[in-house]
């Protein structure tokens, strides 16, 4: 019994060994066999269909606002840029002027005629009052224009009409320019020349001051009670150019009051910031000089110096007046704007190890000049112009140089 057991035991182990052996070459022939089927192969392209002679649809149109990509927004081609941040529309206030505005719209205020749309209507449309609506447009070829629409004040005050320079806004910062002026600090050559001048005080002392009476000769504009500034006449002021006296330093001594008209003239003197001399200028305490000029680049190429700085500085920033040796002979006019440069050092050039012409260690080389500042010319004489400091990177000196910007 024992032996039937286990002859039907290793008969049943025999039969599944088998059994396994058999599935596992099934399996191996299926997977791995000269039988096994290739992947389908990929269906050939499709024959290429004939061009269409068809226009192709315009693409969806885009969300964001386009920039446009003209001369004034791009800066291509040499046109003005806009301000980054230029608005579509600016209504004029009190105290703003015209370099202001135009800095809000121009990165360079100067090109401000490139962009202005002449109103024929208007009359002067160059004068800008309170109140009034700047609107920037788009002419036909892309190119930004700034349309000008008067103000409700402007339309209705006759003043305007009678005496249009009144309410206009200036185009520089004018009370800095009023103060220069009535106290002048830098005399033109012809002014020296031909202005009157103090021939003696009543007492004939050397120096007069405050409260005394002092005679002038030489033509005198003006009834009893005129005012008039006493002007020292100091050193002169020499172009580099070619060594000539093109004006001289003013040093402001006084004011003084008409008393009487003559040859000589009577008057008293009302104030004293130095004492008064024979020979010192009188000039009229008024002055002449335009309102309504536009800020503007020359439009002949135009080269020269800063040759004095206003009150005796060594240097000077924003809204500082300086003179220039160019003047109206070289086609100088207020509103003109000039770019300021200084002059690039010379520096030892460190690869060369040679000698230089002045006997040191290597050769120097000389750095380009760099841009400094802007400023505008707001009087001009024949040789000589007086200008505002506009813009200022860094201190503007005395014999820097000026050029178209």
């Amino acid at each position: 019994m024992e032996l039937t057991l286990w002859q039907t035991s290793r008969t049943l182990r025999a039969r599944a060994i088998h059994l396994i052996l058999l599935t596992g070459l099934i399996v191996g022939c299926s997977s791995s066999g000269p039988t096994k089927e290739a992947p389908e192969a990929a269906p050939p392209p499709p024959p290429a269909e004939p061009a269409s002679t068809m226009p192709a649809a315009p693409p969806a149109a885009s969300t964001e606002m386009p920039v446009a990509e003209t001369p004034m927004a791009s800066g291509q081609q040499g046109g003005p840029v806009l301000a980054a941040n230029a608005p579509k529309t600016y209504t004029v206030k009190k105290g703003d002027t015209l370099w202001d505005i135009s800095s809000t719209f121009l990165r360079d205020p100067w090109l401000w005629p490139e962009i202005w749309q002449v109103n024929p209507q208007i009359e002067n449309p160059h004068l800008i009052y309170p109140g009034d609506t700047l609107t920037l447009a788009y002419g036909a070829d892309g190119t930004p224009e700034l349309h000008l629409e008067r103000g409700a004040a402007s339309k209705l005050s006759p003043r305007v009409r009678s005496e249009p320079l009144e309410g206009a806004i200036k185009a520089i910062p004018y009370d800095i320019v009023a103060a220069f002026m009535s106290k002048p600090s830098v005399l033109e050559r012809g002014q020296v020349k031909d202005s009157p001048y103090v021939v003696a005080s009543r007492e004939q002392h050397l120096a007069a001051a405050a409260g005394q009476t002092v005679y002038v000769r030489g033509k005198l504009d003006g009834d009893a009670g005129s005012r008039f500034n006493v002007i020292h006449v100091g050193p002169p002021l020499v172009d580099p150019d070619d060594n000539k006296t093109v004006g001289y330093e003013g040093l402001y001594t006084g004011a003084a009051r008409m008393v009487e008209q003559g040859d000589p003239s009577t008057l008293l003197l009302t104030e004293s910031a130095r004492e008064t001399l024979d020979g010192d200028l009188v000039l009229p305490g008024s002055f002449d000089a335009p309102l309504d000029f536009v800020p503007h680049a020359p439009a002949s190429k135009t080269e020269g110096e800063i040759i004095s700085i206003v009150n005796g500085l060594s240097m000077v920033g924003k809204y500082q007046v300086v003179v220039i040796n160019r003047g109206s002979s070289q086609g100088l006019e207020p509103g003109h704007v000039l770019a300021i440069y200084q002059a690039g050092p010379r520096v030892k050039d460190p690869k060369s190890r040679g000698v230089s012409m002045s006997g040191g260690l290597g050769p120097k080389v000389q750095l380009p000049d760099y841009r400094v500042g802007t400023f505008m010319v707001f009087k001009t004489f024949d040789r000589i112009s007086y200008g505002l400091v506009m813009e200022s990177e860094s201190p503007i000196r005395n014999y820097d140089h000026v050029r178209n910007p």
